[in-house]
């Protein structure tokens, strides 16, 4: 996906931290996010993905480091960033025993808007959410609950959405009409900045920046991480993947092998003569015939790949 054209700036951050005691959450984040993209920070549970999109909501105060959001300081000037952005968190709470469209008109009222039932019949017909308006939120399924946070986070018109791991805990479905809800709000000029643990939801963003133990290592669109990759990635196909995975694991680490399933992609910067030793462990294991063949890698592999070379320095 393209980046779009842009002025300025929308996020910037600089050596920005957050501490916990003794415990490092996000460490010298440097950010720049540009108006109008869809900018995606990604990695595991634990990396400090939420950490850093609550220090630029204004919700946790940063430890060290600076930054602005929608040309605010994020310090000194949180108020003003929250009124004109939506975060939709993890856990956001809907209540249960109101109905959709009195739990719209609830974050409405919380938002000082007037005159907000034609913006609410708008969100409703967008999020495909107008059927349900009279169901209480507390009977609604898991996509619709997503779409009815959504719908809630966007009531007050925000320049900019924060989006924490939207789609974790949704079904496949769900899934790809939040994705298409998320593409039209882009359409409308919204800037969207989202946290995901899924490296096929990372490939839709213009931009990403991969996280681990509190720091991004790489940053740049999808296309650009794949080919920062060294190396050459090889599909090792053999009767018993999981077998082959866990022989070659003896010599190799996790950085360097991942398992799809019936199909074993191994990574080696260093070419053919290190695939032959991986396939002869194979075949004297009794674990072959083996073959292989050449494969661009995925964005998972990049991820992996970069994540253990950095380790490895």
């Amino acid at each position: 996906m393209k980046s779009p054209a842009t002025d300025r700036p929308i996020i910037t951050t600089e050596k920005l931290s957050r501490h916990f005691d003794k415990a490092v959450a996000v460490e010298s984040l440097d950010l720049s996010v540009d108006r109008g993209e869809m900018y995606g920070l990604v990695g595991p549970d634990g990396a400090g993905k939420s950490t850093a999109i609550r220090l630029l909501c204004g919700i946790l105060k940063p430890t060290g480091g600076s930054g602005t959001v929608l040309g605010f300081d994020l310090v000194r000037e949180t108020e003003q960033i929250k009124g004109r952005m939506g975060y939709l968190s993890q856990n956001f709470t809907l209540y249960g025993d109101l109905t959709v469209d009195e739990n719209i008109e609830f974050f409405a009222d919380l938002h000082g808007v007037k005159g907000f039932q034609k913006r609410r019949d708008e969100l409703l017909d967008f999020t495909r959410l107008t059927p349900f308006r009279r169901r209480l939120a507390q009977s609604l399924s898991g996509g619709m609950k997503k779409k009815l946070a959504l719908a809630c986070t966007l009531i007050h018109t925000p320049d900019l959405i924060f989006l924490d791991e939207p789609s974790t805990g949704v079904d496949p479905v769900s899934r790809g009409e939040f994705w298409n809800i998320l593409s039209g709000i882009m359409e409308q000029g919204v800037t969207i900045f989202m946290t995901t643990p899924y490296l096929d939801e990372a490939e839709r963003c213009h931009r990403i920046g991969l996280m681990h133990k509190g720091r991004i290592f790489m940053t740049g669109s999808p296309e650009e991480v794949k080919a920062a990759m060294p190396g050459q990635i090889y599909n090792i196909e053999c009767p018993t993947p999981p077998a082959a995975y866990k022989a070659l694991r003896e010599f190799w680490p996790s950085t360097r092998l991942v398992l799809y399933g019936d199909r074993l992609h191994f990574w080696t910067p260093e070419g053919a003569n290190e695939l032959d030793k991986a396939r002869a462990c194979l075949e004297e294991r009794g674990l072959g015939p083996v073959r292989h063949s050449k494969v661009a890698p995925s964005l998972e592999d990049a991820f992996i790949a970069l994540l253990g070379q950095g380790e490895s320095a």
